[in-house]
């Protein structure tokens, strides 16, 4: 009995040092994370404030996506080297400085490039907190906490609309920046006091491949944001496009040829691997750009207030908290294939069906089925398609894997928003309700059809069933 009381208190400051690992990585990443779409709701009052066209709006969403995309690496580098929560602290910090430039910007301008600077805080900040939480727990305890981290991140983009609509309806869009001052104020001190600090190896940082992917990335984004405005056929847009193309090609050329890549292309060898990475990209494709419009819809169009429009998305995003942990559950019993197509198949039709059936007179109630199916289809494919792409590499791959999918997740958001403000300016405007619900029709649809790509991309991913899952390690 004494022999057994004194193990359990010594195992108490571990115990302790665990939860605190878990607390303060998953409301860091959560923070992070929900920056990503805070803004979607508070669209229609940043363009008010700044007379911002279309394709500026799209660059605050965008400049923080590509930044956090392109970016992940150098901070899972950087940690490895100077140590993971002096790194961790010092995004947090870089981030809340980001914040404040953001709540303080005289123009639309100011405020891109301050997101931009944030979404580089967030790539130091998401891979640390990863990383810390993996070596706190030992490997019979690691999946749990990961799972719980998970879920917990994983709420951020779906609440961003809610969350974000409610601040900027009860105080001011800038306060959707402000706050993540004080808690991040109180993040900082508590990880370098309550956190151990862990290297890893001092692994090359692949610079000029993250700056190939990133200008790839930027051109091909342009020349869709700038394509109905300047016309396809313009040399602003033709330039944009060789540029990319260009970019591309050289992409590929450097993967093959360095020796330390920031996707290695042996992983491509992989059954499922390229499929699984492209059915992200038009997940959350699609997911971004659906997020990025409709909350403008449910103002612009049907004249509701910022907090409204975030509630009324609540059949879509709350699915998230039923059908997200039914289907971590499932995987083993099931496999991946089998939930990620379905789910991306039930959110085509969701998609669909909402692109079929808005009108500027539309009620919650008529639009309830299309958003529940949609929440249903996402919160089955989300977990499932991160497994099933892990799943496919050799344990020591699972970090570049992991970096490769979070790429992929956010480029995807990026190119979504984009080819969505390219359809809905090709059918609508702004100009009055029923302009703005002609475009958001064409937009939905271009979403579904993202979607279905998805489920086709997905079908290479593994159909087998499996006792152990593999741990998530991508942000959601």
């Amino acid at each position: 009995m004494v022999a057994a009381k004194s193990e359990a208190q010594m195992n108490l400051p571990q115990t302790a040092a665990r939860r605190w690992a878990l607390a303060l990585t998953a409301l860091a990443s959560f923070t992070v994370a929900l920056d990503g779409l805070v803004t979607a709701a508070a669209l229609p009052s940043i363009q008010q404030s700044f007379d911002a066209t279309l394709a500026q709006l799209q660059w605050t969403s965008n400049a923080y996506n590509l930044s956090f995309a392109v970016l992940l690496s150098v901070g899972a580098a950087l940690g490895d080297r100077l140590g993971r929560k002096r790194v961790f602290a010092a995004g947090l910090a870089l981030f809340a400085l980001a914040s404040v430039g953001c709540a303080l910007s005289g123009s639309i301008g100011a405020l891109i490039v301050a997101r931009a600077v944030q979404g580089a805080g967030a790539a130091l900040v998401m891979p640390m907190a990863l990383a810390i939480l993996s070596v706190a727990f030992p490997a019979e305890q690691r999946g749990k906490a990961l799972g719980i981290f998970g879920s917990i991140t994983g709420l951020a983009p779906l609440s961003g609309p809610a969350i974000g609509g409610a601040i900027s309806q009860g105080l001011h869009w800038t306060w959707i920046f402000w706050i993540n001052v004080p808690i991040v104020i109180v993040l900082i001190p508590l990880a370098l006091s309550r956190l151990d600090e862990s290297r890893g190896p001092a692994t090359r940082v692949d610079i000029p491949g993250i700056a190939l992917i990133g200008g790839m990335s930027f051109a091909a984004a342009w020349a869709l944001m700038r394509g109905n405005e300047t016309g396809w056929g313009s040399a602003e847009v033709l330039s944009s496009i060789g540029t990319a193309i260009v970019l591309l090609l050289a992409v590929v050329a450097w993967l093959r040829r360095t020796s330390d890549p920031v996707i290695p292309p042996r992983l491509f060898a992989a059954k499922g691997f390229g499929g699984g990475l492209m059915a992200a990209f038009f997940l959350y494709g699609a997911l971004y750009a659906t997020l990025f419009f409709i909350t403008q819809f449910l103002q612009v169009a049907q004249g509701y207030g910022p907090l409204e429009a975030g509630l009324r998305l609540l059949p879509w995003t709350a699915t998230l908290f039923f059908v997200a942990p039914v289907a971590g559950s499932l995987i083993n019993r099931v496999g991946e294939r089998p939930l990620v197509v379905a789910g991306l198949v039930l959110n085509t039709l969701g998609l669909a069906w909402l692109g079929v059936t808005a009108s500027v007179t539309m009620t919650l109630a008529a639009m309830a089925p299309a958003l529940v199916a949609m929440g249903v289809g996402v919160s089955l494919a989300m977990p499932a398609l991160q497994s099933g792409v892990l799943r496919t590499v050799p344990p020591a791959d699972i970090g570049k894997a992991s970096g490769s999918y979070s790429m992929a997740q956010f480029i995807g958001g990026v190119f979504g928003i984009a080819i969505a403000a390219c359809t809905f300016l090709a059918f609508g405007t702004y100009a009055n309700p029923q302009a703005f619900t002609d475009g958001f029709r064409a937009m939905i649809g271009s979403a579904a059809v993202m979607t279905a790509l998805g489920a086709l991309m997905a079908t290479g991913l593994s159909a087998a069933r499996r006792d152990v899952a593999t741990p998530a390690t991508a942000t959601p």
